[in-house]
């Protein structure tokens, strides 16, 4: 498969104009829209979702934006639980990266790249992804 897998981080960026991300976000997606499509998956929709009252309008930011949904493989689900355990056997807290791991598993086992501004744990947890992010 081919194509961008963006991180909620990267949407959050245009939805809630942030001032020190909000135009390389844009520029990316813009960038990046041309070369292959962009997706996104369950967890970046539940984490976008928090910014709307009503799924209507979400969908209707989403469906502008060209994001296509990409449902989990199970592959992904059985990876990001096989990270997770390594990330809490050397030592990290239960509950702040599992969505991470699920983004980072199903761009692994997908293919894809991954946008995003959250370079270090994909790369620790995911050295094969590629990542765009504001360091490359």
């Amino acid at each position: 498969m081919s194509g961008i897998l963006v991180d909620s981080n990267i949407i959050l960026d245009l939805v809630t104009d942030d001032p020190r991300w909000c135009g390389w976000s844009e520029l990316m997606l813009k960038r990046y829209a041309e070369i292959g499509p962009l997706y996104i998956n369950d967890q970046v929709y539940s984490e976008v979702s928090i910014g709307f009252q009503r799924i209507e309008e979400l969908d209707q930011v989403l469906d502008f934006g060209g994001f296509c949904h990409l449902p989990f493989p199970r592959e992904a689900l059985f990876l990001a639980g096989k990270v997770f355990l390594k990330y809490r056997r050397a030592g990290g807290m239960r509950s702040s990266p599992l969505p991470d791991f699920f983004i980072g598993a199903h761009a692994a086992v997908s293919d894809l790249l991954l946008l995003t501004r959250d370079k270090a744990r994909y790369q620790t947890y995911f050295p094969v992804l590629e990542l765009i992010t504001p360091d490359n």
